[in-house]
C-alpha cells in the first residue's frame, strides 16, 4: 500500500483494547448492537461511531473470534455465513480463545438486517488484508459489492463507503486495479442516482486513484471535471480529493493551483495521517521549486518527516545554488526514491531551473562575462556550449529572468547596473499599502464594537446561553472526533 493512500490509522499499542478488558467477541457484539440500534432509530452518526470502534479493535481480531460472532449475529447455515465463513483461513490452536462464558449464557441474536450483514462482509474483508489473504480479501469484496448493489438505505452509506475502500484496496494490492475501472464507475453511477453523497466522493477520489496509478491524467482530468460537485461530508476524502487535484494540476503545468491544493490537503489533514502528509509535502516542494520559490528550511525540520524529505532538501539546496553538476549527483543518488514517489518527470523539468539559477547567480556577480565562462560556469554538457549558453542567456533576458545585454559579435554578456530601489518610489507605496491595511482592520474592528450583532434582539438569559454554549462545543468535540477517527 503506498503512503498517500494509507490514511487508515492503524492502532497503536496506547489505543488498542487492554489486556484485562472484554474480549474482543464482546466488543464485536456491543458494536453489532450498536449498528442494529443505528439501523432501527435511522442515526448515521451511531453506524459511524461502530466503524471507529472497529478499526481501533482491529489488532485484536482472530479467525476464532470471527467465527462466533458470525455465529453470534447471523443464521448458522445462512448463504451469507456460509460464503464469509469460507473466506476465513483454519483456526490455529493458539486462537481458540474466545469469550465461552459469555457464549454460554447469552443466547444468539440472529438478525436478518442489511447493515448487520454488511458489516459481518466489512469486518471479514478487514481482516483478511490485515492477514495479507490477498486473494480471500479480493473475492469477500467483490461477493459484499455484488450484496451492496442491491440495498438502497440511508444507514447502509457510512458502511458502503468503507467497502468501496476496501475493495479498490484488496484489487490493488494483488495488482488487478485496472479490471477494477469499470466496476468503480458503475458504482458512481449508482451513488448518483439515490443521492449517496458520501459514496460519490469516496468512488471518486478511487477513479482518480485508479488513473493516476497508470498514468492516465486527462482521463482523470475529464472525470474530475464532470462529476457532481457537492459540500464535502468526510475531512478524509476532501484531502484525499485536494491531492489527487494537485498531482493534476501539477502534470498540467498549472502550479499555482497544485501548490495551494497540495498545501491544503496537507493542513487539513490530522497528525496520525503521517504518510500522507509527507507525499503532500513532497509533491508541494517540486511545484514550489518548478514555481521558482525556495521552500523554508522548518519544512523539511516537521517531526517524523526529516527522514523521508532528506532527498528532497538536497534537491532543493542544488537548485537554490544553481550548480547542475550538484543536481545531477543528487538526481542520481535518489533516483530509486524519485521513481518511487513518481516525481521523476518534475525532477527532469527542474533542470530549466537549475539553469536559470546559475546565470542569475553569474549575472550578478560579474558585470562583464564571455559566453565560454558562462557554459564552463554552469557546466554545460553540450557538444557546442557556448551555443547553448548564448541561447539560454537570451531566453532568460528575454523572460526578465536577468537584466542583462548579450553581446554576440564579441561573444559576452553586459549586466546593466542595479538600480538603488530605495532612489525609487516603491518602498513608499509598499510602506503606504500597508498603512492602509492597518488602517482599514481598525476600521472596521470600531464599527464592530460599535454595532454588536444581533442588539436589537431580545436577550438571552444566562441559563439559555450557557446551556447554548454547551451543545455548540459538544457538538464541535464530536466532529472534531470524528474527523479524527476516519484517518
Amino acid at each position: 500500500m503506498t503512503q498517500d493512500i494509507e490514511m487508515e490509522q492503524r492502532p497503536t499499542p496506547s489505543n488498542s483494547i487492554a489486556t484485562n478488558s472484554p474480549s474482543a467477541l464482546q466488543h464485536l457484539k456491543d458494536i453489532a448492537s450498536l449498528v442494529e440500534t443505528g439501523a432501527y432509530t435511522r442515526e448515521v452518526r451511531r453506524i459511524a461511531r461502530a466503524i471507529r470502534s472497529t478499526i481501533q479493535l482491529r489488532k485484536n481480531l482472530t479467525t476464532s473470534v470471527l467465527s462466533a460472532f458470525l455465529n453470534f449475529v447471523l443464521v448458522p447455515g445462512s448463504e451469507v455465513y456460509s460464503r464469509l465463513l469460507s473466506y476465513l483461513p483454519k483456526e490455529d490452536e493458539n486462537d481458540m480463545e474466545v469469550d465461552s462464558a459469555t457464549s454460554s449464557v447469552q443466547a444468539p441474536a440472529k438478525h436478518s438486517l442489511p447493515e448487520i450483514e454488511i458489516y459481518c462482509y466489512l469486518l471479514v474483508l478487514i481482516f483478511l488484508i490485515d492477514q495479507k489473504k490477498y486473494s480471500e480479501a479480493k473475492a469477500c469484496s467483490s461477493a459484499s459489492i455484488s450484496r451492496l448493489k442491491n440495498l438502497n438505505r440511508r444507514t447502509v452509506d457510512v458502511l458502503a463507503s468503507r467497502l468501496y475502500f476496501y475493495y479498490s484496496l484488496s484489487y490493488e494490492l494483488t495488482g488487478d486495479l485496472a479490471e477494477l475501472r469499470g466496476s468503480l464507475l458503475a458504482l458512481h453511477r449508482i451513488a448518483t442516482l439515490r443521492h449517496d453523497e458520501l459514496g460519490q466522493e469516496t468512488l471518486l477520489n478511487l477513479l482518480l486513484r485508479n488513473y493516476l496509478h497508470y498514468n492516465l491524467y486527462d482521463q482523470a482530468e475529464k472525470l474530475r471535471s464532470k462529476a457532481p460537485r457537492f459540500e464535502a461530508h468526510s475531512n478524509q476524502q476532501f484531502c484525499r480529493y485536494l491531492f489527487y487535484l494537485g498531482k493534476i494540476r501539477t502534470i498540467q503545468l498549472e502550479y499555482t493551483d497544485a501548490k495551494e491544493s497540495l498545501l491544503q490537503a496537507s493542513r487539513k489533514a490530522p497528525a496520525s495521517a503521517l504518510g500522507f502528509r509527507v507525499q503532500c509535502n513532497k509533491w508541494a516542494i517540486i511545484v514550489r521549486l518548478l514555481l521558482g520559490e525556495i521552500p523554508e528550511r522548518t519544512v523539511f525540520m516537521q517531526k517524523g518527516m526529516e527522514k523521508a524529505l532528506r532527498p528532497y532538501f538536497e534537491l532543493t539546496n542544488a537548485v537554490r545554488i544553481g550548480d547542475l553538476e550538484l543536481f545531477k549527483t543528487v538526481a542520481e543518488k535518489f533516483s530509486i526514491t524519485f521513481s518511487s514517489d513518481r516525481t521523476n518527470n518534475l525532477i527532469v523539468r527542474l533542470r530549466h531551473n537549475v539553469i536559470r539559477t546559475g546565470v542569475r547567480n553569474i549575472s550578478i556577480s560579474y558585470s562583464k562575462i564571455s559566453l565560454a565562462d558562462v557554459a564552463k560556469k554552469l557546466r554545460l554538457d553540450s557538444p557546442n556550449p557556448v551555443a547553448d549558453a548564448e541561447s539560454i542567456v537570451s531566453k532568460a533576458i528575454r523572460d526578465g529572468a536577468i537584466d542583462a545585454t548579450l553581446d554576440h559579435a564579441n561573444g559576452w554578456i553586459v549586466s546593466k547596473e542595479t538600480r538603488d530601489i530605495y532612489s525609487t518610489n516603491e518602498p513608499q507605496i509598499a510602506f503606504n499599502s500597508r498603512i492602509a491595511f492597518c488602517l482599514n482592520m481598525h476600521n472596521e474592528a470600531v464599527r464592530a464594537l460599535r454595532f454588536p450583532p444581533n442588539s436589537h434582539k431580545e436577550k438571552e438569559s444566562a441559563e439559555k446561553r450557557r446551556e447554548r454554549h454547551q451543545q455548540e462545543q459538544e457538538l464541535a468535540k464530536h466532529i472534531a472526533e470524528e474527523d479524527d477517527d476516519e484517518f
